[in-house]
C-alpha cells in the first residue's frame, strides 16, 4: 500500500507501522524475560527481602556468575516496562538514593511457594517442548496433522505426556495451581449458591482434586467425586465426602451424580468431541427434578470485532490459539456455546461471567 497525505504525514505513518511490526516481531522477549526471572528466582528474592530491594542486594541474592552482574538491571528494565515489577526510591546506609524493586499484584502468580503460583505452567509453555510447536504452525496449515504439536513432535500432546512422566507432572501441577484460583472465585459467597441444594457432584477431568477438595470442605454434606484417568488419580486418598474414580470420559460411563463439573475441559476438544462429552454428562445426571445440571467453568470469548484494545480479550485470543496449537480445541463465544449445548440435547442454559477470563455456564437437561 502507499501512504498518502503529505510527506510528513506519510513518514509518521511509516514509522508507526514499522514500530507496530517491530514490537510484534520481538514480543517474545517479554515472555522469555519473564521465564528468565522465574528461573533465577527474582520474584521470590524481592518477596523475601520484604521491602523495596536495591539492585546491589538483588544481584547478591541471585545464583548468577560474577561476570553477569552488570546485566541484571537491563533484565529488570524490560520487566518493569512490561508491568511485572515497579520501582521505589530507597536510601542506602550511605544516605544515597537508589532504585528499589517492588512486586506488583501480578507477582502473586510468580512466587514458587504461593498456592496460586503458575511458574510451572510458565516454564512448561515457554520451554523447548512447548515453543517447538509454534515453530511448526505454518507447516501444520499445509498438512493434515491434528495439531502443530503433533507436527513438531510426531505425536499428540496427550500421547506425549503419557510417554514423558516429568512433563505430565508439570502439566498436572500447573492445572492444580490454576484450580486454586478457580476455587477461590467459585466458592466466594457470590457464587457458592451454584452447589447449594445438591446431593452429589462429579468433577470430570478434575485432576488431583483441587477444586473438588475445596467444594467438599465448603459443603460437608455434599458427596464429591473426581473422575480422571488412572495415571492421574491412582494412589490419591479421599475423605468422608470425597473419592477418586479412575476412568476415561470418552470410554467409560461418567459416575451418576446430581451435578457434573467440567472445569477447563471442553476448550481442549473440538465440537464433535465436546458434544460426546456433554451427552455422557447428560446420561450421568440424576434426579433432574432436584436441579440436576452440568456446571462448566470455561471462557466465553467477548466480541472480537470491537476496536478498543482490551487485555482480557487479548488473553482469550491467546488462549484460543494455544488450544489450537496444543489440543485441537478452541475458546468459544456465546453463539458457539449455545450451538454446542443444544447439539448435546440440553434444553436450557445460563451463562454468568465470573471475571474477564472465566464464566460459569450452567446447563440443564
Amino acid at each position: 500500500m502507499e501512504f498518502q497525505g503529505g510527506e510528513q504525514s506519510d513518514n509518521a505513518k511509516l514509522v508507526k507501522a514499522q514500530s507496530h511490526i517491530w514490537n510484534h516481531t520481538f514480543s517474545f522477549i517479554n515472555s522469555m524475560s519473564l521465564k528468565c526471572a522465574v528461573e533465577l528466582g527474582i520474584p521470590d528474592a524481592i518477596h523475601n527481602y520484604g521491602k523495596p530491594m536495591p539492585l546491589s542486594q538483588l544481584i547478591a541474592s541471585l545464583p548468577i556468575h560474577p561476570s553477569k552482574t552488570s546485566f541484571i538491571h537491563r533484565l529488570m528494565r524490560i520487566l518493569i516496562h512490561s508491568g511485572i515489577f515497579v520501582t521505589e526510591d530507597v536510601t542506602n546506609k550511605n544516605n544515597e538514593v537508589e532504585i528499589g524493586y517492588v512486586l506488583t499484584d501480578s507477582c502473586i502468580f510468580l512466587l514458587k511457594n504461593n498456592p496460586f503460583s503458575v511458574t510451572t505452567l510458565i516454564l512448561m509453555n515457554l520451554g523447548p517442548t512447548g515453543t517447538k510447536a509454534w515453530h511448526h504452525l505454518s507447516d501444520w496449515f499445509k498438512n493434515d496433522d491434528l495439531t502443530p504439536f503433533e507436527t513438531a513432535h510426531g505425536m499428540t500432546f496427550w500421547e506425549y505426556i503419557d510417554r514423558e512422566p516429568e512433563y505430565r507432572k508439570s502439566f498436572i501441577d500447573g492445572m492444580a495451581s490454576d484450580a486454586r484460583v478457580v476455587s477461590s472465585l467459585l466458592l466466594d459467597d457470590k457464587w457458592k449458591g451454584v452447589f447449594e441444594g445438591l446431593e452429589s457432584v462429579v468433577d470430570v477431568g478434575g485432576g488431583t482434586g483441587t477444586v473438588a477438595k475445596a467444594i467438599a470442605e465448603s459443603f460437608p454434606n455434599l458427596k464429591c467425586s473426581v473422575f480422571d484417568l488412572p495415571c492421574v488419580v491412582d494412589g490419591l486418598q479421599g475423605t468422608d465426602n470425597l473419592k477418586y474414580i479412575a476412568g476415561d470420559m470418552f470410554v467409560d460411563p461418567i459416575p451418576p451424580s446430581h451435578a457434573i463439573l467440567l472445569k477447563w475441559i471442553l476448550h481442549d476438544w473440538n465440537d464433535e468431541e465436546c458434544v460426546k462429552i456433554l451427552k455422557r454428562c447428560k446420561e450421568a445426571i440424576m434426579h433432574e427434578d432436584k436441579g440436576g445440571k452440568v456446571v462448566i467453568i470455561d471462557m466465553v470469548v467477548e466480541d472480537d470485532n470491537k476496536k478498543d484494545y482490551d487485555r482480557s480479550l487479548e488473553s482469550q485470543l491467546f488462549s484460543d490459539m494455544l488450544m489450537m496449537v496444543l489440543f485441537s480445541g478452541k475458546e468459544r463465544n456465546r453463539i458457539e456455546w449455545t450451538n454446542l449445548i443444544f447439539s448435546a440435547g440440553f434444553t436450557r442454559y445460563k451463562i454468568t461471567p465470573i471475571h474477564g477470563l472465566m464464566s460459569l455456564i450452567e446447563i440443564y437437561p
